[in-house]
């Protein structure tokens, strides 16, 4: 990416894209999540190659959607992608608007070096509407694999030290949770104890038609898991430190 605070460790953004490609039920529970807090005048941090973007064009609440990708490689395949979305090719604290009704931001803050300054910059564009932060990012430092360091991953969340990060930044949480728990063995199976540093595409197919449904019913319709793959958090900007 463009600047030095992002991790991207020999362009390896592109296994995680070709992941994503693959795991549409995976995308789509995430709309389910965060839809009914994507409302109004919304940036989607990290827009990479509009994997998620094409999901969140559809959400009509959304009445103005600003992308942005530091990488130019990205943006360039956003434009030809979607030639009429307004697209900002840099990162967050360059943007000069600052009363947005929400941010969404999938698997970019363990990118950054200096997340805790990154998040500040989400409040302060937040601020002015009280607006929401919908956040999806890598769970539990025990399962940090080689694969992780190939992606440019500098960490791997806890539900309290996330927590704590946001609270120091001026959020109030609404909701936070540990999400895929079957995931997390996997990763740690695959990842951790056989060091496999690519994906499967025929398992992540299997698994996004054939469990991962099952497994997101139960953790979002019966009982949250205790531990998982990822986090997924909605916070408010609603005070000021």
């Amino acid at each position: 990416m463009s600047d030095s605070t992002y991790n991207s460790e020999a362009s390896n953004e592109d296994f995680e894209f070709k992941a994503l490609e693959h795991a549409y039920n995976y995308r789509l529970s995430l709309i389910r999540e965060f839809s009914k807090y994507l409302k109004g005048s919304v940036i989607e941090i990290g827009s990479g190659i509009g994997q998620m973007t094409a999901l969140f064009r559809e959400l009509k609440d959304i009445s103005f959607l600003q992308c942005t990708e530091p990488d130019q490689r990205f943006s360039s395949k956003l434009r030809e992608k979607f030639p009429d979305q307004p697209i900002f090719e840099g990162i967050a604290r360059d943007i000069y608007k600052k009363d947005w009704d929400a941010i969404v931001t999938i698997n970019v803050l363990e990118h950054i070096e200096k997340d805790q300054e990154e998040l500040r910059v989400y409040f302060d564009l937040l601020k002015e509407k009280r607006g929401s932060l919908c956040l999806f990012v890598p769970a539990r430092p025990e399962i940090y694999a080689p694969l992780d360091k190939d992606f440019g991953h500098y960490r791997r969340y806890t539900k309290k030290n996330l927590t704590e990060k946001l609270a120091h930044a001026g959020f109030i949480v609404e909701s936070i949770r540990y999400y895929n728990m079957v995931g997390y063995f996997a990763w740690w199976f695959s990842f951790c104890f056989l060091k496999q540093r690519s994906f499967n595409a025929k398992a992540v197919i299997f698994y996004d038609k054939v469990i991962f449904p099952i497994v997101y019913f139960v953790e979002s319709r019966i009982a949250h898991p205790p531990f998982g793959q990822s986090l997924i958090v909605v916070a408010k900007a609603v005070s000021d430190k």
